[in-house]
């Protein structure tokens, strides 16, 4: 059940960009919970499976010794959903691709503080928080694009 729920249903199994394949599957599960519940639930999950990420992270990291194992995604599914409910308000197809490619581009690189969460400390907390300020970052920037219509769609 562990391998299931770090994994994101064995999603970060994949042998190409895991952490991609995981935010791309977080990505329709976040949308239907947006479209058939709301916005509040959204977030409500984002903060159980952070919690519940940093217990599990722990575990597997007091067992395997592996820091940050590229197989885990549940920080991706945070990260991305977090973003997501950021933009909620504005969502359509542009805030949605804009949030994913910001939110990768800010968890690849780790610019600024970013990174500094990651090497601050081992752990479910630093595993889960250089996301969950990624997906964030993501959503804030997405939705200020957006809505001070600082990208024409031609």
């Amino acid at each position: 059940m562990q391998k299931i729920f770090l994994t994101f249903f064995y999603s970060g199994l994949s042998s190409k960009a895991p952490g991609t394949v995981g935010t791309i599957a977080a990505l329709p599960v976040g949308l239907i919970v947006l479209y058939y519940l709301d916005v509040s639930t959204l977030f409500l999950l984002t903060i159980f499976i952070t919690i519940v990420g940093v217990i599990e992270i722990n575990k597997y990291e007091k067992k395997t010794k592996i820091h940050d194992d590229k197989s885990i995604v549940i920080d991706e599914v945070a990260g991305m959903w977090l973003a997501l409910v950021i933009v909620a308000n504005s969502l359509n197809i542009y805030t949605i691709f804009l949030s994913f490619f910001l939110f990768r581009l800010f968890d690849i690189y780790k610019p600024s503080f970013i990174g500094r969460i990651d090497r601050a400390r081992k752990g479910g907390l630093s595993v889960m928080g250089d996301d969950l300020v990624a997906g964030m970052l993501a959503g804030f920037l997405s939705a200020i694009i957006w809505n001070y219509g600082l990208v024409y769609i031609v």
